[in-house]
């Protein structure tokens, strides 16, 4: 690393603590209820700056632990805004099936087994994923961890019970079956960032979600009003492109977005 990239990073994440410390001394926010969901749309970024300040100050301690635990450095990515943004949803939607396509190392999986418990008493959770450090045109990742065992052992960590997961790439054959053989509550694509393999899971996931069950996108939000805070991020040109096409689909409606995570709803027919 160069000393100017260095300097650089210091500077940056300096900006960013002055900036998490103004937002925190606002205060709470008050209760987010889904009446709320429409400002996330019209204000994005004064929205999401909400959800910052409610896991800081309202989410559940055993939710901010949780965040905690994979915010540990390569653990998991992600920003804090986004488990309010999940808990927003399970306690809305209440999903029994939920599938992720891109697992790395369990975070979102994870969590989504607690929101099931502490919502539903019980569910299912899937994950396709290589578990290897492949990666794509905007994302590289390390090659010596186990990720699979990783999972599995960060599931065992908060006493989950196991989740089903496929190893595959999500344009596989099997992972395609495996998509298509179950009609799903709630889907996360957060996987490969390319456009071409998005749209590819946007094409099979829209099709296997129930009616009235939803799909978040990640990286999505950089053809949006959204302008994010230094300490997060817009998304990639990927997601987001795909996104944009779907806000124009028949049969689908976005009803959340939180930073550059971004809730569809599919319409009952």
């Amino acid at each position: 690393m160069s000393l100017i990239r260095y300097a650089q990073g210091l500077v940056r994440r300096a900006r960013a603590k002055i900036q998490q410390r103004g937002l925190l001394k606002q205060g709470p926010p008050g209760e987010i209820s889904s009446a709320d969901w429409a400002e996330s749309l019209t204000d994005p970024t004064g929205f999401y700056q909400k959800c910052y300040r409610y896991f800081h100050t309202l989410l559940p301690q055993e939710l901010r632990e949780h965040r905690r635990y994979f915010n540990q450095p390569r653990r998991g990515f992600g920003e804090d805004a986004f488990h309010v943004m999940w808990f927003l949803v399970f306690r809305e939607f209440k999903p029994r099936r939920f599938l992720e396509i891109g697992v790395y190392r369990g975070q979102t999986l994870s969590l989504a087994a607690l929101f099931q418990r502490r919502f539903s008493g019980s569910g299912e959770t899937a994950g396709i994923s290589p578990f290897s450090p492949a990666g794509d045109t905007v994302s590289k990742y390390d090659s010596n961890v186990n990720y699979l065992a990783d999972t599995l052992a960060n599931f065992r960590h908060f006493s989950l019970l196991k989740p089903e997961l496929l190893k595959a790439f999500s344009t596989d054959p099997e992972a395609r079956r495996f998509i298509a053989s179950h009609a799903w509550d709630c889907i996360y694509i957060d996987g490969n960032h390319d456009y071409e393999i998005a749209r590819q899971d946007w094409n099979i996931c829209s099709s296997s979600v129930k009616p009235g069950g939803i799909i978040v996108l990640d990286d999505a939000g950089l053809t949006t009003r959204y302008q994010p805070p230094v300490f997060a991020s817009g998304g990639h040109p990927g997601p987001s492109q795909l996104a944009r096409e779907v806000n124009s689909l028949v049969g689908f409606q976005e009803i959340l977005q939180v930073g550059h995570n971004r809730v569809f709803q599919k319409l009952a027919e």
